[in-house]
C-alpha cells in the first residue's frame, strides 16, 4: 500500500514541478519581448532611438556626444 501511495505522490509530484517551470519560462519570455528602447531619446552611447528620425537636437546631441568620446580616446592616446 505504501509503494502504491509514493508512487502516485511522484506522479503529482512531477506535473506540478513540470507546471511550475513551464510558467517560470513563460513569465521570463514574456518579461524579455516587453524590454524595449526608449522611443526619441539618446542612450549612453549616443545612439537615437527614434521611428521618425531625429530631430536637430538630438543630431547635435549626438555630435556631442561622439566629441567628447572622440577627447577621451585621445586624451588617452588612442588616436
Amino acid at each position: 500500500m505504501n509503494q502504491i501511495i509514493n508512487m502516485v505522490m511522484r506522479i503529482i509530484m512531477r506535473r506540478v514541478l513540470s507546471k511550475g517551470v513551464d510558467a517560470g519560462f513563460k513569465k521570463a519570455g514574456q518579461f524579455r519581448n516587453a524590454r524595449k528602447a526608449p522611443q526619441g531619446r539618446i542612450d549612453d552611447h549616443g545612439n537615437i532611438h527614434d521611428r521618425a528620425g531625429p530631430t536637430p537636437e538630438q543630431k547635435r546631441a549626438q555630435q556631442e556626444v561622439r566629441a567628447a568620446r572622440r577627447a577621451r580616446r585621445e586624451k588617452r592616446g588612442q588616436a
